[in-house]
């Protein structure tokens, strides 16, 4: 069984960084995608990015292109969220998500396809 436990979530100032990480355990191999979603209440959940385990390869959405990074650390099953430059838009829960197997793109997976598993959330919070 594939679990994701989100952690880092936390309250940071406007222009602050913060990185949130997320552990996959249950994979037998490193053929999948990870990533982040959030979702603020009253509105869609919106993908964030996106790691492609079996090659590196890595997708943005517009909104965070530029000033969030995603890594990761194959030996600990780890992702890392490094958030730079944060602003109150950018308040949310924030949910690891995590494919089956290797998707199509890494930008479809950001738009919500291949999904299969999902964490529990975590809070960011941001003020202005």
């Amino acid at each position: 069984e594939v679990q994701l436990v989100e952690s880092g979530g936390g309250l940071v100032q406007a222009g602050d960084s913060l990185t949130v990480s997320c552990a996959a355990f249950g994979f037998t191999s490193d053929h999948y995608a990870i990533g982040w979603f959030r979702q603020v209440p009253g509105k869609e959940r919106e993908g964030v990015a996106c790691l492609q385990v079996t090659d590196g390869s890595t997708y943005y959405a517009d909104s965070v292109r530029g000033r969030f990074t995603l890594s990761g650390d194959k030996a600990a099953n780890t992702v890392y969220l490094r958030m730079n430059s944060l602003g109150p838009d950018d308040t949310a829960v924030y949910y690891c998500a995590a494919s089956a197997g290797v998707v199509a793109s890494t930008e479809s997976f950001v738009l919500g396809y291949g999904v299969d598993y999902w964490g529990k959330g975590i809070r960011v919070t941001v003020s202005s």
